[in-house]
């Protein structure tokens, strides 16, 4: 295994980290004898990242378990969230911290995020309850050792967050797919020029580029015969010299033992010109099912309405180039469905404003019409409202 580190405090990280969502047995239904094999495996073979978060149904509970069992809490890093949506006064807090913390059978967290930011209104939330002394008081006490947050927003609002607190690492969506998605390239780089360590979520967009499509796969097998689809993936990411490490939900022993075998070999800038055209070309098979000529430049934006326009366009493509449920997803996450700041292609206003600066001459205001049409059924809203707070209620 090969280690980076975490130059805001000298920790040695595994390159390849284990996300906790996705457990064999499926989210809320773990079956806790095949995860505790693979847990145990993946600390053999030298992963000593483990990312869970409160709101992954059974998640913390289990990974607290396993490693307390095992004697482990102390041998690895674990990582887990704030359900900062979920928060309305400053004892929610602790009373999420206290929850997870009991849960997972130790004292402190080595890297707490706050989850799901989608953009800086939900930090100037949290500030207003006061979350940055919260933040102070327990890494003076041990508690958290390093803090960060978890973000599915525009680039714009990315800056904002990261100018505006002296936060320890961030974790963003990245991958060969979505780079001028979210954070993207410009904001990987934005953040690793601060020298903050970069934790990648989704390098493979949700298992999709690890079964490419034919077509696709085609032409990665001219460059590599006998190489698969997440291994072109992985390592696209690990070539990046400022990613501290990449989080991958390995759900079974054959998926872990391959992606350790490639974080034991690739290296930053290790890919070769004729890799980085074979990637472009498969990129671009994916953009012929691309309904909207975004390229995620992001001069439409900010909109009056706050709405991610690019963000919007991105899952809208996705729809048709990967899956419709994995774009009404991906739709969901970035508008922050699940948070009260939510901001839907529906409350377009028509104004005009974007187009006029859209380089690529979109009609945008037409295509967030289309975008409603296909992501966002009748009744989204008043659902995820109800959603929200019968969520509130059970935690």
């Amino acid at each position: 295994m090969q280690y980076r580190e975490d130059k805001k405090c000298g920790n040695k990280l595994s390159v390849l980290g284990l996300g906790c969502m996705r457990f064999p047995g499926g989210i809320g239904r773990i079956d806790k004898e095949k995860t505790e094999a693979l847990l145990l495996k993946a600390y053999k073979h030298g992963i000593n990242y483990y990312d869970t978060a409160y709101l992954y149904p059974g998640s913390e509970e289990v990974v607290g378990e396993i490693f307390a069992k095992h004697s482990l809490r102390e041998k690895v890093y674990i990582a887990t969230k704030l359900p900062q949506a979920l928060c309305s006064s400053n004892s929610d807090f602790d009373k999420y911290f206290n929850i997870q913390k009991k849960r997972l059978h130790t004292g402190y967290i080595d890297y707490y995020l706050m989850h799901n930011f989608t953009d800086y209104a939900q930090w100037e939330k949290l500030c207003g309850l006061g979350i940055e002394k919260w933040i102070t008081e327990k890494k003076n006490s041990g508690e958290i050792k390093q803090i960060g947050f978890s973000f599915h927003g525009p680039y714009s609002e990315f800056i904002k967050l990261l100018d505006n607190y002296n936060w320890d690492f961030v974790q963003i969506q990245f991958n060969y797919i979505n780079t001028n998605y979210q954070a993207g390239t410009e904001g990987l780089l934005y953040a690793a020029n601060k020298g903050l360590p970069i934790f990648i979520m989704e390098p493979l967009l949700g298992g999709k580029l690890a079964n490419l499509p034919p077509s696709a796969n085609e032409v990665f097998q001219k460059v590599q015969p006998g190489s698969t689809g997440a291994s072109w993936g992985l390592r696209f990411i690990w070539d990046f010299p400022g990613v501290t490490l990449l989080l991958s939900g390995m759900g079974t022993e054959a998926q872990l033992e391959e992606n350790v075998k490639l974080a034991e070999t690739s290296m930053p800038n290790s890919l070769t010109e004729v890799e980085r055209q074979a990637i472009q070309e498969v990129k671009a098979v994916f953009n012929k099912n691309y309904k909207v000529p975004c390229t995620g430049c992001n001069y439409c934006m900010p909109c009056p309405k706050k709405i991610n326009i690019p963000a919007c366009f991105e899952a809208y493509n996705a729809s048709y180039a990967v899956g419709l449920m994995s774009g009404i997803q991906q739709y969901m996450t970035t508008i922050g469905g699940t948070s009260n700041f939510a901001h839907y292609a529906s409350d377009c206003i028509e104004c005009g404003k974007c187009e006029s600066h859209c380089p690529q001459h979109i009609e945008i205001r037409k295509q967030l019409k289309a975008v409603k049409k296909r992501l966002q059924f009748p009744g989204t809203k008043a659902l995820l409202s109800l959603a929200r707070k019968v969520m509130a209620k059970r935690m």
